[in-house]
């Protein structure tokens, strides 16, 4: 592949990246009032683990960094324990378990996430231009 072409995989790559964030973000803000009577199975904010990729080619100045998506992690903070005798999902002890999600921080997350993809979106529409640009020259 041409070198020039590497910041479609790099752009892209960073997208689907940043698409995962979100998708991860979702599902903690949605799950953040989800009430269990088990601390086991209580729902667990969940966050993305990226790594840079290097790839070199042949060319030593040639290389280009992708992001990959090393994995989902749970977070080890401590469930919120209420005590609510009255709740119908109350423990025998009269406790619920709240997850650890806060939904603060999950909405920085998102702004984060969504203006790093539209970054990448930027990256992508500016390269493409340059590309057209370049080849409106030759013609």
């Amino acid at each position: 592949m041409m070198p020039s072409m590497n910041i479609f995989d790099v752009a892209g790559s960073g997208m689907n990246a940043q698409s995962l964030r979100l998708n991860l973000v979702a599902s903690n803000i949605s799950n953040a009032n989800s009430v269990s009577s088990s601390l086991d199975e209580v729902y667990k904010s969940r966050q993305p683990v990226f790594q840079a990729e290097l790839k070199s080619i042949m060319d030593k100045n040639n290389a280009s960094s992708k992001v990959n998506v090393a994995g989902v992690v749970e977070s080890q903070a401590p469930a919120v324990m209420e005590y609510a005798p009255n709740h119908p999902m109350a423990d025998g002890n009269g406790y619920i378990y709240k997850p650890n999600v806060n939904t603060v921080e999950e909405m920085a997350n998102m702004m984060s996430a969504s203006r790093s993809y539209q970054n990448n979106v930027e990256v992508l529409n500016t390269a493409k231009q340059l590309m057209l640009q370049t080849l409106r020259m030759g013609q």
